[in-house]
């Protein structure tokens, strides 16, 4: 559970975090494996349909949250359920513990719920003197430890069966073996009498029928079924989330949860439960029955246009499965209760700011939760919203603010920028690289050189090299970004190489174009990041270009899909960010789809190159196939890497605040590309390249990077 008070405490923390050798061991193995499984899960099964389908479900559930709930309660309690409804996680503990009261609860076991771990009631329950044993393995595990959960679905998975097994020992005063299968039967054993002794179960809920009053609840143990069972109280407590109008809305979840949370095809346990049933150990043989159905911000989350998918969440955990953060540093570092990229969302309400603001910053914005995510939840846009409105609302960093006034500022921006390109001639040595910075500059950053600003920016460039074409067929503007204008200008250089290789294409660089303003937005710089957008739109007249192409992946995502964002309550504005970002294309999809550029332009001895798959890229645009086919196409013999599509940890703004964070990611990627055999690697993003490229100059190790534009201009065949 992260509960640092500042940046400086979480960043500690997350060093701690990192030396758990085992831990990231354990949770690198099951992210590598979990692709696999999940991909065979859903063989045969279009997935995005489910998913979409899911979402439209979810959405529809939410608009009518308190008439399910009514439809609920009056079908539950025809059937002999108590039902109830609580606005506060003080008031769901309380209104628990007056059941436990009320009916002579000594001793209570719980299986597994994220929403009992939400509102603390172990805590509260043992406060009232009542003995609570958690039932699931890993559940139990972690209570025995005195720790919350470090997954959503495998609340235990950074112990090692040696931790474990030492635990059990403790607990049984017998030494245990390390062997798992035996491990699981000490479980057994111990637990088993606590079902027949307990006097109260307590459950979650995957679902709650409004059609008929019932609750589905799924595991893989089946030790919900003998909690909701055996003893003669039964209470479950539910998000009102959890409301979905009839079984079929459960059943098309079923489909997919199990799928998407461990990779298996389908779960072991499926109870369904309506009203007060036959229970042997109740004096009357029936069993008292309650359902506690908690809101705790979660009917504001549903009126809040933007948070209200939220709550289509099927707590599956695939966001932490996928999330290359969360595979470093693991669940007790990467949220509060709830864990992952939904945690960092899902803190903000359900346990404030205070709790979330530290959180919200440790995005890489790499869209992998996203990606995977059942209900089609945009995770990573919902992460920059809480950071932006947590600065809104306690007041923003003073180099927060000052970097985006730099930025919305373009004449400001660039002059610094030029500035700088003469102030670091004393620290580049005649090299790319700035070689010489003094150490107190370069702290926590050494593992990789940083790039120097080109001499002569893309810009200043232009005019020279701007081909000249007396009829246009295609009007295609270049949108360079920071980087590829004043650090690499040489890759847009070769672009334009490439794309006047095809006749009746003219290009132009408007000159009034700055900073896509992606940096401001990682930095919760909200406000400012929509003058930016504005100033572009103005700068590119969209209506003047059939295109409107950038090298950067990152530039691109945002283009095509954030501005959109920004100005979707502006119906003027929204209709002129329509209008450009329509036209915004990645170059790769350009010179392959729209140009048609293929083997028959390419000439040149084949070479070994690999490629790393940009964020933004292949998930931000969904772009995977026309970078390699190029590469190909050019006579390069691409050879794929391990984990292509896995963040090199740049992140803009992110590799600043957690360079510890940017440093692992960036070893592990510079690791898999070596493995390929290959010395030389190409992909679509400049941040990335001055991220891999930097890291391996920083190594001393000779591996090329460039960008996939330069290895197409360099093989163009002369005309």
């Amino acid at each position: 559970m992260q509960d640092a008070a500042n940046l400086k405490a979480y960043r500690k923390q997350l060093r701690e975090a990192l030396d758990n050798e085992f831990q990231r061991q354990a949770l690198d193995k099951f992210a590598v494996a979990y692709r696999t499984s999940r991909s065979n899960a859903f063989a045969g099964i279009d997935a995005p349909e489910l998913i979409a389908e899911i979402a439209a479900a979810k959405d529809a559930a939410v608009d009518h949250l308190p008439e399910l709930f009514e439809e609920f309660k009056r079908h539950a309690e025809a059937a002999g359920t108590k039902v109830h409804w609580a606005a506060t996680a003080h008031e769901a503990n309380e209104i628990i513990a007056a059941i436990a009261k009320d009916n002579g609860v000594r001793t209570v076991v719980k299986s597994k719920s994220m929403t009992a771990e939400e509102i603390h009631l172990n805590d509260h329950l043992e406060g009232q003197g009542l003995e609570v044993t958690e039932t699931d393995l890993g559940e139990w595990i972690i209570q025995l430890r005195h720790e919350g959960p470090s997954h959503m679905v495998m609340p235990a998975i950074h112990l090692s069966r040696y931790q474990v097994a030492d635990l059990f020992t403790e607990v049984t005063h017998k030494q245990q073996d390390v062997d798992i299968q035996k491990l699981v039967k000490v479980a057994r054993r111990e637990l088993r009498p606590k079902y027949c002794q307990a006097d109260m179960g307590i459950s979650g809920a995957n679902f709650a029928i409004a059609a008929t009053g019932s609750i589905g609840i799924i595991t893989n143990e089946g030790n919900a079924r003998l909690t909701t069972t055996l003893p003669r109280v039964h209470v479950a407590l539910a998000g009102i989330d959890k409301l979905a109008p009839t079984l079929h809305e459960a059943l098309r979840i079923i489909k997919c949860l199990p799928k998407n949370a461990t990779g298996q095809a389908i779960t072991s346990y499926v109870t369904w439960i309506t009203g007060a049933v036959p229970a042997a150990s109740a004096t009357d043989g029936k069993k008292v029955h309650h359902v506690v159905f908690l809101d705790n911000g979660r009917m504001a989350m549903a009126r809040d246009p933007e948070f209200k998918q939220v709550l289509r969440c099927i707590r599956c955990g695939a966001c932490a499965n996928v999330c290359p953060i969360y595979r470093l540093v693991g669940g007790h570092k990467y949220g509060h209760v709830y864990i992952g990229a939904i945690g960092l969302v899902a803190t903000y309400f359900f346990h404030g700011r205070d709790k979330a603001k530290n959180l919200v910053q440790n995005c890489l914005n790499c869209g992998a939760c996203k990606a995977v995510c059942a209900a089609g939840i945009d995770l990573p846009t919902l992460i920059k919203e809480i950071h932006a409105r947590i600065q809104d609302e306690e007041g923003h960093p003073l180099y927060s603010r000052a970097v985006g006034q730099v930025l919305k500022n373009r004449t400001l921006f660039h002059t610094m920028l030029k500035s700088a390109r003469l102030a670091q001639k004393p620290v580049t040595g005649g090299t790319p690289f700035l070689r010489h910075l003094p150490m107190f500059l370069f702290k926590d950053h050494d593992f990789r050189a940083l790039p120097a600003i080109a001499d002569t920016a893309f810009r200043e460039r232009w005019e020279k090299i701007r081909p000249r074409v007396d009829k246009a067929d295609v009007k295609v503007a270049l949108f360079s970004g920071c980087v590829q204008d004043f650090v690499y200008p040489e890759q847009m250089e070769a672009a334009v190489a490439v794309i006047a290789s095809r006749p009746g294409v003219a290009m132009d660089y408007p000159m009034g174009q700055s900073c896509c303003g992606l940096p401001l937005m990682m930095l919760g710089e909200k406000k400012a990041a929509k003058e930016l957008a504005a100033h572009n739109m103005n700068a590119i007249d969209a209506q003047g270009f059939d295109y409107i192409v950038t090298l950067c992946a990152s530039c691109a995502s945002y283009l095509k899909h954030g501005y959109k964002r920004l100005f979707k309550d502006d119906p003027a504005m929204a209709f002129k960010a329509a209008q450009f970002t329509d036209r915004v294309m990645d170059f790769s999809s350009f010179v392959h789809d729209v140009l048609g550029m293929a083997d028959e332009s390419f000439a040149g001895p084949s070479k070994d190159v690999t490629y790393h798959a940009p964020c933004h890229l292949c998930r931000g645009l969904g772009v995977t196939e026309a970078p390699r086919e190029l590469l190909r196409d050019a006579g390069l013999n691409y050879i794929p890497a391990a984990e292509e599509d896995v963040c090199c940890g740049f992140g803009g703004s992110f590799s600043v605040k957690f360079p510890e964070l940017s440093k692992e990611l960036l070893r592990k990627k510079i690791d898999n590309l070596k493995a390929t055999g290959a010395r030389a690697m190409a992909t679509d993003c400049p941040g990335c390249i001055m991220q891999i490229r930097g890291g391996f100059e920083h190594d001393g190790t000779t591996f090329e990077v460039r960008h996939v534009a330069e290895y197409l201009a360099e093989r163009l065949k002369r005309k």
